[in-house]
C-alpha cells in the first residue's frame, strides 16, 4: 500500500538531490557555516533567500502525487498523468495540470477523458540540518514547521491563492471543464483565515477540496486541523482514507454551474425546466437555460 507524506519523504527527497544539487541551492547557509532547510525562529543572524529549491521540490511532489495515486487509477483502469494538457479548458504547456487522472496516459488530452484535476502544493514541512561529515552527509530533523520561520505548503497565502486562481481559470475556461473535480493537494494544514473560504469554494463548486496527505504534521502528536465545517479541507490520515475519498468524489457525475440572474429570470429558467419528464432532463434543461 502506498505510504503518506511523511519525514521520511522529505530525507528521500535531500538523498535525491544531492545526487546533482549543491547544498546551497537546496539549504539556507547560517553565518556559523550550518545548513538549514528553514531558517530556526532561534536564528537571529544574516539571512539570505533560497529560490533553486523551489522547482526541485515543486517536481519531486509532482512525481510523488502522480505515484500515490497510480494505484487507484488503475484499480478503475484509468491513469494518473503528470503535467496534463487541455487547450479547451485553460491547460496550457505554460500552466499544465500538476495531476490528472485520466482515461488514457497521454499528456495531451481532450476535457471528456480528463476525470480528476489535481494541483499539487506541498513543499518540505520540516526543520532539517544537512550534516557534512567527511565519511558521510546526514540530514537532521530540527523539528516540525513550528519550529522555524518558513510557512510550508498550505499554510502560505501565495500558494492558497495561486491555486484558487488556477481553478477559477479552468472553470471559467470552457463548459468542458464543468463536470471535471480540481483537488488541491497539500502536505499541511491551512491558516485559520482560509476556513471559512475553502468550504465557501466547495460548496461553490469551483474547487472539491484541499485535501492534505501528511498525516502527522506535527511532532509529539501535536494538534492540527482535521477537517473545516464543510469538508474544505481535510486531512487525510490513511492511504485508504484517501481512496475513499476518491472513490466518493467521482461515485456520480456532478456539473460545476454559475450564474448571476435577476429573480424574475431564474424563475422564469426553473419554471420552463420543470416541464420536462424527468428529473436528470430537468436538470439538464436548467443547465442549458442558465449558461445561455
Amino acid at each position: 500500500m502506498k505510504q503518506l507524506w511523511s519525514k521520511e519523504k522529505e530525507i528521500e527527497f535531500f538523498i535525491e538531490s544531492r545526487k546533482f544539487a549543491t547544498p546551497e541551492q537546496l539549504f539556507y547557509v547560517s553565518d556559523d557555516k550550518r545548513y538549514f532547510a528553514y531558517w530556526p525562529k532561534s536564528y537571529k543572524g544574516e539571512k539570505a533567500t533560497l529560490q533553486s529549491r523551489n522547482s526541485l521540490i515543486g517536481s519531486f511532489t509532482e512525481k510523488y502525487s502522480v505515484d500515490l495515486l497510480q494505484d487507484f487509477a488503475s484499480k478503475h483502469n484509468w491513469f494518473s498523468v503528470q503535467g496534463v494538457v487541455c487547450e479547451e479548458i485553460g491547460l496550457t504547456q505554460q500552466s499544465s495540470a500538476d495531476v490528472a487522472i485520466c482515461k488514457s496516459k497521454d499528456i495531451v488530452q481532450k476535457a471528456e477523458n480528463i476525470l480528476i484535476i489535481f494541483e499539487v502544493k506541498m513543499s518540505i514541512v520540516w526543520n532539517w540540518e544537512l550534516k557534512l561529515n567527511k565519511r558521510k552527509e546526514e540530514v537532521i530533523c530540527l523539528g516540525d514547521f513550528k519550529s522555524h520561520q518558513g510557512n510550508p505548503g498550505l499554510l502560505r497565502s501565495d500558494s492558497m491563492l495561486k491555486a484558487i486562481g488556477k481553478s477559477i481559470n479552468i472553470r471559467v475556461s470552457d463548459f468542458a471543464a464543468s463536470p471535471i473535480p480540481i483537488i488541491v493537494l497539500g502536505n499541511t494544514p491551512i491558516m485559520a483565515s482560509y476556513f471559512k473560504k475553502v468550504d465557501f469554494l466547495k460548496n461553490a463548486g469551483i474547487i472539491h477540496g484541499f485535501w492534505s496527505i501528511n498525516p502527522e504534521p506535527l511532532d509529539n502528536n501535536g494538534e492540527n486541523i482535521k477537517r473545516t465545517d464543510n469538508n474544505g479541507f481535510i486531512r487525510m490520515d490513511s492511504y485508504s482514507e484517501l481512496e475513499e475519498s476518491l472513490d466518493k468524489l467521482i461515485s456520480e457525475p456532478k456539473e460545476f454551474f454559475s450564474s448571476m440572474k435577476s429573480k424574475k429570470e431564474l424563475g422564469r429558467i426553473i419554471e420552463i425546466a420543470n416541464k420536462e419528464s424527468d428529473i436528470e432532463k430537468k436538470a439538464e434543461k436548467f443547465l442549458e437555460l442558465v449558461r445561455k
